[in-house]
């Protein structure tokens, strides 16, 4: 499976955060926004009530005071009807929706229908109130306190759902909010461990890097590093270097201690010879065949030093190369 470079891991979990951050701050303002609107919504329907009232109230004192000045019944109507249309089919100069459930629809509906006959009862109460029609002035009047108490606990009934959406949204806001954390709090988490495996890594690398700079650098372990794709990467090199370092020196050492036991023996060689042309130096053939034999020794002899020579080059690039890890 192929690792995840650490400018992927790194850059995924930025994204991931700051996504998250701004869905989280996005939709509390979102849903912020929409329960002030809302409590402007429970004002208009609270208001519709006193508007009820207010029609009521002033019907029995236009009765009782056969004042003809329908100025106030008027003003309550057509707050009444505005009001009504805007809970209903919602109003774009206050940027109110339309109603959020079919259950304050419905509701909405009936309270439209008891609103229609009240206020065709309310508009009769005027033109009696003008003709001075007493009989039609009571029954209106007798009906008024009659509908009055209906329309009332039928507006409630819209300010009490209302009420209701408001709070399930409110506590739909609560738990939103509070998976919110939990998630921001889990990832986190989660990327404090991405960064400290980084993190981790990049330590192993500067302890290795330290180990290859002091003088003992034979003998070094291989990195075992499977996770983000750059130091998998470096690791392979660095293994790489480590295993070459390793087998030259160990190359090295070998070859000078192969050197110096053949110069012994070619030391001990010598002195055989020395004693044995001693014991034969009467005998001018075996002396010439003995020359011969020495002039090869000397000859393996001189290749061996030179060989010797060499491996003491390599030793010192070594040491150099050291010395450079060094500094």
């Amino acid at each position: 499976m192929k690792s995840i470079s650490v400018k992927q891991t790194i850059k995924v979990l930025g994204i991931l955060l700051i996504l998250s951050i701004f869905i989280v701050i996005s939709v509390s303002i979102y849903l912020n926004q929409k329960n002030i609107k809302d409590a402007t919504i429970v004002n208009i329907a609270g208001k519709q009530r006193m508007l009820t009232q207010r029609i009521t109230k002033n019907i029995y004192y236009l009765y009782n005071t056969r004042s003809h000045d329908f100025k106030e019944i008027d003003q309550a109507i057509d707050e009444f009807n505005y009001g009504l249309d805007t809970l209903k089919n919602g109003n774009s100069l206050l940027n109110i929706s339309e109603a959020p459930t079919q259950e304050i629809n419905n509701q909405i509906s009936k309270v439209l229908v008891l609103w229609k006959t009240f206020e065709k009862n309310t508009n009769d109460f005027k033109t009696a109130l003008l003709n001075n029609d007493i009989a039609n002035l009571n029954y209106l009047l007798s009906y008024m306190y009659k509908s009055n108490n209906e329309l009332l606990e039928e507006v409630d009934e819209i300010v009490t759902l209302y009420t209701m959406h408001i709070e399930e949204k409110t506590n739909f806001i609560k738990k939103f909010q509070y998976v919110s954390f939990a998630f921001l709090f889990v990832f986190a988490l989660y990327s404090l461990i991405q960064l400290k495996q980084i993190e981790s890594h990049a330590r192993e690398f500067f302890e290795k890097y330290k180990k290859i700079s002091s003088s003992e650098i034979s003998n070094l372990e291989p990195m075992e590093i499977s996770s983000e794709q750059e130091f998998v990467e470096i690791a392979d090199g660095m293994n790489c270097f480590i295993d070459k370092v390793n087998s030259v020196i160990t190359y090295s050492q070998s070859a000078l201690e192969q050197s110096e036991v053949a110069a012994n023996q070619l030391e001990a060689l010598t002195k055989e010879f020395g004693n044995i042309i001693q014991d034969l130096e009467n005998k001018p053939e075996i002396m010439k065949n003995i020359d011969m034999s020495e002039d090869i020794a000397i000859e393996s002899s001189e290749n061996l030093l030179k060989t010797t020579k060499q491996l003491n080059e390599l030793k010192k690039q070594l040491d150099s190369l050291l010395k450079n890890c060094k500094n």
